[in-house]
């Protein structure tokens, strides 16, 4: 155990700068008790201290307490583990690689789990990994990037994609970024992260990041996404859903309830603002057991081919940008950059209801020309 402060972080990884995000370091975690490392030439056999570090995130979660932070270098990781220990709201387990995109989890040879991380602890922060699902070695394919079943989850700043690609669609589905209630767990937050790539194309089985429960997604960037970029269903109620971008995938936001594993009730007081859902099959829609109290507030739904909204109950959407957002980079044929022009109709459009302060890049949302809509703050 070593007791010095936690690594700063540097800049983005390569492949994120290929996407076009610039982003910030990430919010510096809570003071913490206890300092684990981690990195790819260290060993299980070591302490984990700074200078004899772990070799896998999964030895190191086994001592992690209430109070500790798990700093994982960069280098490249065999995914397919579980991470079991809880912290507490006050002393949260968190972690972090230290560079952000730099600590990358890809499927071991042998792949005996379909989850490249299953989170079964409450109160845990995974914070800036990249799941890289790319060339498989032969064992289970992975269909799910980070599956999170504990309560007070927090998943920030990771880098998800190529997940659950090369195999067929089943009702057993696949989702970059999974937060469930099956093991009772409740109350997630979903925050910047980027997601693409997942799942086979138009399979109503897969989601980008998927919300079984009450809480928050917001700043996030999901495009290419075989299902529901972003999909509520099952416990999900009271959920905020702001400020995401979300383009090139069969459903952009389904806001939908059944199935449930312990809620009774439809999916209500849900808020679904700010966000951008362009060139989608469908956009904006509502599915399954819903209620009257679901709100949208000031989104960009443009040219989603079949239906940009699909409400139930007589609900309408108001504050709505019905025009192109004007991305700084935009084509089926290289890596988009979702930030916006300067001519967009997205900017200064919207709403501070549900509004994150800060946007994908850590940049203040509360500038003069007004809150822009979607992940980027111009």
């Amino acid at each position: 155990m070593n007791p010095s402060r936690p690594h700063h972080p540097l800049p983005l990884a390569a492949l994120l700068a290929g996407l076009g995000l610039s982003v910030p370091a990430h919010a510096a975690p809570a003071p913490a008790t206890y300092h684990y490392y981690v990195a790819s030439n260290g060993s299980d056999a070591n302490p984990g201290t700074a200078t004899e570090p772990f070799e896998t995130i999964q030895r190191a979660s086994r001592v992690a307490l209430p109070g500790t932070i798990v700093h994982v270098a960069p280098g490249t990781y065999a995914g397919g583990f579980r991470t079991m220990m809880s912290g507490t709201p006050e002393r949260r387990i968190a972690y972090v690689s230290t560079v952000r995109g730099g600590a990358r989890l890809v499927p071991p040879r042998g792949s005996t789990t379909k989850m490249a991380w299953e989170n079964r602890g409450d109160f845990v922060d995974i914070v800036g990994f990249q799941v890289d699902g790319r060339n498989g070695h032969g064992g289970v394919r992975w269909t799910y990037g980070i599956y999170n079943a504990g309560s007070g989850a927090l998943i920030r700043h990771n880098h998800v994609h190529h997940v659950g690609q090369d195999v067929p669609c089943t009702s057993a589905s696949a989702a970059g970024i999974s937060i469930d209630s099956y093991y009772k767990g409740r109350l997630g937050t979903v925050s910047g992260n980027t997601v693409h790539d997942i799942g086979p194309t138009d399979c109503r089985f897969v989601q980008g990041i998927n919300m079984s429960t009450s809480g928050s997604v917001t700043n996030n960037v999901l495009f290419a996404i075989g299902g529901a970029a972003i999909q509520m269903w099952h416990d999900a109620t009271n959920v905020v859903v702001s400020h995401n971008t979300i383009a090139r995938s069969m459903t952009g936001i389904l806001v939908g309830g059944g199935d449930p594993y312990y809620i009774k009730g439809p999916n209500d007081f849900t808020n679904v603002h700010n966000n951008i859902v362009y060139d989608n099959k469908y956009g904006i829609s509502e599915q399954g057991a819903t209620g009257l109290h679901n709100s949208y507030r000031n989104n960009l739904v443009y040219l989603n081919a079949v239906a940009d909204w699909q409400l139930n109950n007589g609900l309408l959407h108001s504050g709505t940008v019905a025009q192109a957002p004007q991305f700084l980079r935009y084509g089926k044929g290289g890596l988009p950059d979702f930030r916006l022009r300067p001519s967009s109709p997205g900017i200064g459009k919207g709403s501070a209801a549900s509004s994150a302060p800060d946007d994908i890049a850590g940049k203040a949302r509360a500038t003069a020309s007004g809150i822009d809509i979607g992940a980027y703050q111009r």
